[in-house]
């Protein structure tokens, strides 16, 4: 009997799947939703508008997506991921044209009722077109140079992509992303030797070509550099973020100053207090306890994804769901990484808790192809 057969017969059917959702999963992602209406609530001064509630209908949107996704058979999702990644490059292409422009980058399509960020889409269909190219691939040939080239080259066209947009944060998390899912998948570490001392002379070029006219970086990035090396040398200028920040952080101590008793958000202090930067919101009326539960939950997110990889009886779906698991913990430690000033700001949101209509129906699709691979696992 082959895999697809005994796959299909072994998997539950019609509503019985629902019995064989992960639900504690479903009960942690709420939860760290609801973190995140908590302190959008608190940050428009005890207000559902405008910030809270469209973020509440979001994310029952992205329940019902998720549910559905899950309802799917996982081999359904393998055999489309290729016209998923190309309608996400499609997207991408598209806001290279006609995009809408908003603080200086053109990276959003205008729906009317969101706007659209595509490159939010491609760190997911990314993840699935190179689960099923590994899933496709003999194991024997996952490390020669002409089958490394391939995703090599999927990882590059939309990160090039993001990178005019600008959007230097999200191309390197699909850098990063793609090439977790490499290594998971057994290419040899030489290739990601090679790319790290690559890194490094790259990081060197960018420094050289600062103020000539091959200049590789915006400006504002380079003041973001310049910001994380040194923070009080600009402090009310490009300084200003990180420093308010570190204020907001250190003032909330163990326990915090209170739900809504915030200085630093309640008073304006703290720029991009709804997006980039709400943990620091939580951290300070809440202090280290409210943002170590919220890391714990995080946390607990992460052991769910890694046990339905390790349970899966098939290649794609055990690096589908680890690549969006690395996906996952790319996005909340560079966040919060960021704004304990440990990296450089470079515009990532904090998953499920930042104010965002992309980045929250995304990933909650994403879960939901975790909860596919969960649902029609061989049993």
């Amino acid at each position: 009997m082959s895999f697809l057969e005994y796959n299909v017969k072994s998997t539950p059917t019609g509503w019985r799947k629902a019995l064989h959702l992960n639900w504690a999963l479903v009960l942690l992602l709420t939860a760290v939703a609801s973190v995140g209406f908590l302190m959008l609530y608190s940050v428009a001064g005890g207000s559902m508008s405008p910030w809270a509630e469209p973020q509440m209908q979001r994310f029952g949107l992205g329940l019902v997506a998720m549910f559905v996704i899950a309802m799917v058979p996982v081999w359904f999702w393998r055999n489309t991921s290729g016209v998923a990644f190309g309608l996400s490059i499609l997207l991408l292409l598209y806001v290279e044209f006609f995009g809408s422009v908003g603080m200086g980058a053109q990276r959003w399509i205008d729906l009317g009722f969101m706007r659209l960020q595509p490159s939010e889409l491609t760190k997911i269909t990314l993840v699935m077109i190179l689960a099923a190219y590994y899933d496709w691939l003999d194991l024997d040939k996952v490390s020669r140079p002409l089958y490394v080239a391939l995703p090599v080259l999927l990882i590059l066209v939309p990160t090039y992509l993001t990178l005019r947009q600008p959007d230097l944060g999200t191309a390197l998390l699909l850098m990063m992303g793609g090439g977790a899912v490499m290594f998971i998948a057994g290419v040899h570490w030489a290739y990601f030797a090679a790319v790290i001392g690559a890194g490094v002379g790259a990081v060197s070029a960018v420094f050289a070509s600062r103020g000539t006219s091959w200049q590789l970086l915006q400006d504002y990035q380079y003041r973001r550099i310049d910001t994380f090396l040194d923070p009080t040398s600009d402090p009310l200028g490009a300084g200003y973020h990180i420093t308010q920040s570190q204020i907001a952080l250190g003032s909330g101590g163990w326990t915090g100053r209170g739900f809504m008793q915030g200085t630093q958000s309640r008073l304006n202090f703290l720029p991009e207090k709804h997006t980039d930067f709400i943990f620091t919101t939580l951290a300070e009326e809440f202090g280290f306890v409210g943002a170590a539960s919220l890391l714990v939950l995080y946390i607990l997110i992460l052991a769910f994804c890694i046990v339905t990889a390790i349970t899966a009886r098939d290649r794609f779906s055990s690096l589908l769901v680890m690549g969006i698991a690395v996906a996952f913990f790319l996005y909340f430690a560079i966040n919060m990484a960021m704004v304990m000033g440990l990296a450089p700001v470079v515009g990532v949101p904090l998953p499920l808790v930042s104010y965002g209509g992309s980045a929250m129906l995304v990933l909650m699709a994403a879960f939901g192809l975790v909860q596919s691979a969960h649902v029609h696992r061989p049993r």
